[in-house]
C-alpha cells in the first residue's frame, strides 16, 4: 500500500514522498548507493586581491606579532599580552571620558554620572596592569632569563 502527498503536522506545506514498503536488501542497496555517491564540487566565489594588499596583510600580523615573534617563554608572552591589552582598554575609557566631557547634550548629572563609572572602570583597569605586572615581575625573577631577553620584555611593554 503506498500514500502519496500526505501533510504530517511537521511539514512545512512540501508534499511528503511516497513511501512505499521495501525488504532490507533493497534498503542496504541504497545505503552502499549513497555511501559510494561521490558530492559535486561547485565553485564558490573568487577574490583578487592586489599586490599592495598582500603585501600589508602580510605585514601586519597582528597587534602582538613582535611579542609572538619574541622567543620569549609563553608564559611571559601572556603576560605581556594581558598588559598590553588591558593598556589599550585604559586608553580607551581615557577616550570615552574625553567624549563624555565634550558632549554639550549631556546635563552636568548625567556627565557626572558617565565620568564617575569611567572613571571607576579605569581605576579596576589599573588594578589588572598593576597585579599583572607584579606576575610579569615574580616569573622574570623564577625563569632564567638572558640580559637580552630581560631587555626585550622592557621594550615589549613599553611599546604600545
Amino acid at each position: 500500500m503506498t500514500a502519496i502527498g500526505t501533510l504530517s503536522p511537521g511539514n512545512s506545506g512540501v508534499p511528503a514522498l511516497p513511501q512505499v514498503a521495501s525488504n532490507d536488501a533493497a534498503s542496504d542497496r541504497d545505503a552502499d548507493a549513497l555511501n559510494s555517491a561521490t558530492p559535486t564540487l561547485v565553485e564558490g566565489v573568487k577574490v583578487s586581491l592586489s599586490g599592495a594588499s598582500i603585501a600589508k596583510a602580510a605585514s601586519v600580523g597582528g597587534e602582538n606579532s613582535d611579542i609572538d615573534n619574541s622567543g620569549l617563554p609563553e608564559n611571559i608572552q601572556q603576560l605581556l599580552k594581558m598588559i598590553r591589552k588591558l593598556q589599550k582598554q585604559i586608553a580607551e575609557k581615557k577616550a570615552q571620558m574625553n567624549k563624555v566631557m565634550a558632549d554639550k547634550t549631556l546635563s552636568n548629572e548625567e556627565r557626572i554620572n558617565k565620568l564617575a563609572a569611567l572613571r571607576g572602570a579605569i581605576a579596576a583597569l589599573n588594578s589588572g596592569v598593576v597585579t599583572a605586572n607584579l606576575a610579569l615581575s615574580k616569573v622574570m625573577g623564577q625563569s632564567a632569563m638572558t640580559p637580552d631577553q630581560n631587555l626585550k620584555v622592557g621594550a615589549l611593554l613599553t611599546k604600545n
